[in-house]
């Protein structure tokens, strides 16, 4: 089947909405952004992963630094972009970089955030991938 999407970027998307592995999206996601000559889309949504990664991890100051990064590359992008909510994304991740800023920051409880995929086929592919760990 030929796809619009890069494996790489199903991948992710799978890691990042269903299984909550936020350390095997930056590795899946680094792959990516590699290959696609260091686009910062790709290098905000694996920001946006790391700082989750942190957070959860409870290293805020990392969480801080990434999300706050993540949020500057990903500012240019189209609030739709490669099948997915953007616009979301942003909005959940400064609302995450926020909480983490506050005084009680420290003592949050880590959430989860979902990158809400819009488009159909991108949608299909995400709940096909049989996820492989292994890189390939």
């Amino acid at each position: 089947m030929r796809t619009s999407y890069d494996r790489l970027f199903i991948r992710f998307l799978k890691l990042f909405n269903e299984h909550r592995d936020y350390y095997t999206c930056h590795d899946v996601m680094e792959e990516l952004w590699l290959e696609e000559g260091r686009k910062p889309f790709y290098q905000g949504l694996l920001q946006v992963a790391v700082g989750l990664h942190h957070w959860h991890h409870r290293n805020t100051a990392g969480a801080i630094k990434l999300w706050e990064a993540a949020l500057h590359k990903l500012a240019p992008y189209p609030d739709i972009c490669m099948g997915i909510e953007l616009g979301i994304v942003r909005v959940e991740t400064a609302l995450l970089l926020e909480i983490v800023s506050s005084e009680e920051g420290a003592q949050a409880e880590p959430r989860d955030i979902t990158i809400p995929i819009i488009d159909v086929e991108l949608m299909q592919l995400v709940s096909l991938d049989d996820i492989d760990l292994s890189l390939d």
